[in-house]
């Protein structure tokens, strides 16, 4: 049986699959699909924005490489930092409720 993070880890990938090769590449996002992913997956993140050229700013961080799409590599870099910024975010209310 897998472990939490071996699921996690499954899941991560097969969500970037899901989503990935519609158009193009079938192993990379081109902007629509990191459009349709981000609003699929992350609709509570995007909803608390105001900035309606979010998506594109997120793929011009994402495409390290300049090709215009996004590899799986870059991808777990989006879903690193929002991990990173979520736990801050966690461990930050603890602290004001006194939890730690």
């Amino acid at each position: 049986m897998p472990s939490t993070l071996e699921t996690a880890m499954e899941s991560l990938i097969s969500t970037f699959h899901a989503y990935s090769g519609k158009e193009g590449d079938k192993y990379k996002l081109s902007n629509n699909e990191l459009k349709q992913l981000l609003e699929g997956e992350f609709s509570f993140f995007l909803s608390q924005t105001k900035d309606q050229g979010m998506v594109d700013k997120i793929m011009k961080d994402l495409d390290l490489n300049g090709d215009g799409e996004v590899q799986f590599e870059e991808f777990v870099v989006l879903i690193s930092a929002l991990t990173v910024a979520c736990n801050d975010f966690f461990v930050e209310d603890l602290k004001k409720k006194g939890r730690i």
